[in-house]
């Protein structure tokens, strides 16, 4: 018997739409959702590997406690209802003791299902609700919302109808988000330019009509750069920064010492090619798009960097324009009623997050800041932190073994609710295995854009394996806890049905295409329509935002340090492949074998002086860490630099294919994750510098 459906992929977090055919209860294909726009049948390598990670024998099989030591791998495999049993009366103890703001979850990110996590959290009281993003794009969302008062994941970019793409550092190409990449083509073969910066040449930069390297910590200065020329030159659209932007003679009084020529001495990008890029973009405006980072946790400056950027954005007067950044709409903006909240019903906890008790110096917003969590599980101030649960995310593959250490000593109870195993199961106390995204349905989420739509994650098959859905878990735990008046639901189907309640549409109203559009035609407002969310209602240069929160609204710029390079030291920076998820899909059966182990990347000139080939084992350490790795020799790297793929878990011996096998970059980073990045407190992980040398 064979069957077909449609549903949303959890390989990584572009969440693409997808088709899934089952065939006599066995998954046998799955591509992109022919009906979404953007995918129409594409997939990547990742979604395609999802099909054998459902089978895969070494992901979690049931649940599981702890009955050695943190880290010895011993572990007693339990009934559900046994390991919710044991984190119910744990989590009383501490809740008794400590309160119910020592309790704190963190996620991956919210993203289109991520309300259900939340209810936990929120229902035991506790205001302490984290996010990874302090790792990866919370620079360019607080940036934004410093600016025109919303988050980042409230604009699209119209990539496929852009004259000209600026990127630094986001690899369309390698780090796949399959519509992106997709309309990033379609412009291109439209004859868009795309200028790409980076300190490495990456198969992004192949495809890109202009490469520039960049030297590693300096993009600032280039962003900074172009502003400068394109105010000097009056390459700006007037009409909508008079209309809309407050602050300019303050930008342009601070922009001055900014030009192309000392950007060229800071970065190594020619004079010419910044000015020749400004020049470009104005001809292009208003349909074209700067693009900042995904992964933003680079530099100590990367907040100032960010906004920056999206300054230059809307310099151009590319916002709300075809070719250019959409505002993202709301049911209600297109005539519909909007899903109810899960979170609704649930008071609000009447104590602050932990950052909200620091005072002011940086911005924050719902999502948390990780690094403060860190702090304050090890230093216990503001308060303690002594029961942590961890979903959809494995914060400790990326971080060093004695950061590691010190966190889980202060803990009295860690929960780790993960699809695949990792460091952070490794180490928890209780192992709870989720179904994957093929075998478990999701609340419905809300898929923003110009044209908004409602999606639904719905199962393919059966588990596998003894695991269960998200919601399943998190409102067996609340239940668990006596809370059973903020979960009263006994399946998805009541969940999906409260969700749905007056919007006039019906689950079977999915089934045609898995995702339900609210509106015919993609929404764009005109020019006289805009209106933003700051107290001015305009894009705020000089941001009240900060003001409140006593945050410099510029900072100048300071030239980053350098490394020893003679004496075989380097900044290390790091980043994707394609065929890869972050620590997720290393160990994954088909994806192993096309890339089984990372490599060094080192600068042709710099090895031969350090007398390393192509090819050698190299050791690579920081602080009291040492590590073996291969070199990979070649010219198409900032000599300052190497990089490696990030993401393999090498220690775990759970995960065998990957096992003893290149190099895990976050046992290198010592110290970063107490550095905490200007005005934004988010994390620098390219600020850490290691020694290589031939093993």
């Amino acid at each position: 018997m064979k069957k077909q459906v449609f549903s949303v992929c959890g390989m990584c977090s572009a969440r693409c739409p997808i088709r899934v055919e089952v065939t006599d209860g066995r998954i046998t294909w799955i591509e992109g959702n022919p009906y979404a726009a953007g995918i129409e049948g594409s997939i990547c390598a990742r979604g395609s590997a999802g099909l054998v990670h459902v089978y895969d024998f070494e992901r979690p099989q049931g649940p599981m406690v702890r009955v050695g030591e943190r880290g010895s791998g011993e572990w007693k495999r339990v009934s559900w209802d046994e390991a919710l049993n044991y984190i119910a009366n744990r989590l009383s103890e501490i809740i008794g003791k400590y309160g119910p703001k020592s309790v704190a979850l963190l996620d991956r990110g919210g993203g289109l299902f991520g309300e259900m996590q939340r209810v936990f959290i929120k229902a035991i009281g506790s205001p302490n609700y984290f996010n990874h993003d302090d790792l990866c794009r919370k620079d360019a969302d607080l940036a934004f919302q410093s600016l025109i008062g919303i988050q980042r994941n409230q604009i699209s970019y119209d990539f496929a109808n852009a004259r000209h793409i600026v990127s630094f550092g986001r690899a369309f190409f390698d780090a796949v988000v399959v519509k992106e990449a997709n309309n990033v083509l379609k412009a291109l073969e439209k004859g868009a330019k795309l200028t790409y910066f980076d300190p490495r040449v990456n198969v992004t930069a192949t495809k890109a009509t202009r490469y520039l390297r960049i030297r590693p910590g300096t993009d600032y200065a280039v962003v900074l750069a172009l502003i400068h020329q394109i105010l000097k030159e009056d390459l700006y659209d007037r009409d909508f920064v008079n209309k809309y932007m407050l602050g300019i003679t303050d930008l342009e009084e601070f922009i001055k010492p900014y030009t192309p020529k000392w950007a060229e001495a800071e970065s190594g990008v020619p004079e010419y090619q910044i000015i020749k890029l400004a020049r470009e973009l104005s001809e292009a405006k208003p349909r074209v798009i700067i693009y900042p980072y995904w992964f933003g946790a680079r530099y100590t400056d990367s907040f100032y960097y960010a906004r920056a950027v999206w300054i230059l954005n809307f310099l151009l007067g590319n916002l709300e324009q075809k070719g250019g950044l959409i505002l993202a709409k709301s049911p209600k903006e297109v005539g519909a009623q909007p899903l109810k909240s899960l979170l609704d019903p649930i008071p609000a906890p009447q104590d602050k997050r932990i950052e909200a008790e620091l005072g002011k110096g940086f911005l924050y917003d719902g999502a948390g800041h990780i690094l403060h969590l860190y702090k304050a599980i090890k230093t216990e101030e503001p308060y303690p932190i002594k029961a942590l649960f961890v979903y959809r995310y494995d914060p400790f593959a990326g971080m060093p073994l004695e950061d590691i250490k010190e966190i889980t000593r202060k803990l009295e109870l860690l929960v780790h609710i993960p699809v695949d195993y990792g460091t952070t199961s490794w180490f928890a106390d209780v192992i709870l295995p989720e179904s994957t995204y093929l075998e478990r349905d999701d609340i419905i989420g809300l898929q923003r854009g110009a044209k908004p739509a409602f999606i639904l994650r719905r199962k393919a098959i059966d588990p596998v394996y003894d695991t269960k859905p998200r919601w399943w878990i998190f409102t067996q735990l609340c239940k668990k806890l006596g809370l059973e008046k903020y979960v009263p639901y006994e399946s998805i189907e009541d969940i999906w049905n409260y969700q749905l309640e007056g919007t006039g549409i019906k689950i079977e109203d999915f089934e045609a295409k898995g995702f339900v559009s609210l509106c015919k035609e993609q929404v764009l407002y005109s020019r006289d329509q805009l209106k933003f969310k700051t107290p001015s209602g305009k894009i705020e240069i000089v941001s009240s935002k900060m003001q409140e929160r006593e945050v410099p609204i510029f900072y100048p710029y300071k030239t980053p340090e350098k490394p020893k390079v003679e004496e075989g030291e380097f900044r290390l920076i790091f980043g994707r492949a394609a065929m890869h998820t972050h620590v997720r899909t290393q160990n994954n059966p088909l994806l192993n074998e096309i890339k089984p182990e990372n490599e060094l990347w080192i600068n042709d000139e710099v090895a031969e002086r350090l007398g390393i080939k192509n090819g050698d084992w190299v050791e690579v350490s920081s602080g009291d860490y040492t590590g073996k790795i291969k070199a990979k020799v070649t010219p198409f790297i900032h000599p300052e630099a190497v990089f490696m793929v990030r993401g393999y878990q090498n220690d775990i011996p759970w995960l065998s294919r990957v096992y003893g096998k290149g190099l895990n970059e976050g046992r290198l980073l010592k110290g970063a994750f107490d550095k905490f990045a200007l005005g934004s407190h988010t994390g620098v992980l390219f600020e850490n510098f290691v020694k290589v040398k031939k093993a």
